[in-house]
């Protein structure tokens, strides 16, 4: 009898933390697909240079609350945007982040030149 008095709760914790652990890493997977989803919508859409942003999106019935930054990248002009991504797991919050480097709307690419000419040569 006290061997089962010692093992039940042993058991039950471990059940919890198996469990805890599967929740985690199914948020994980859909948390970084929304982070993945701010990033290229904010690089396309161009709207990361107006300032801290945030909202929420749903995926299937889980809300995942998402903020975006952007700081001024050391080496060049370009800036570092980070996605970060919580939610909750039985009652304790988690996080994903993901970054990528842009460059201003406004800027050309290193090696590139604009013109006004359709960039044909005609020999």
């Amino acid at each position: 009898m006290m061997f089962l008095a010692i093992v039940i709760p042993v058991a039950v914790e471990v059940l919890s933390i198996a469990s805890r652990a599967g929740e985690v890493a199914t948020r994980k997977s859909a948390a970084v697909r929304v982070a993945d989803r701010v990033l290229s919508e904010s690089l396309v859409t161009t709207n990361w240079g107006n300032g801290l942003q945030s909202g929420t999106i749903t995926e299937g019935f889980l809300d995942f609350k998402w903020r975006l930054t952007t700081q001024n990248w050391p080496a060049d002009s370009m800036t570092l945007l980070t996605a970060e991504v919580t939610y909750p797991v039985q009652g304790k919050d988690y996080s994903v982040k993901l970054s990528t480097l842009a460059s201003s709307p406004n800027q050309t690419p290193m090696g590139s030149s604009r013109t006004g000419s359709s960039g044909v040569n005609a020999q």
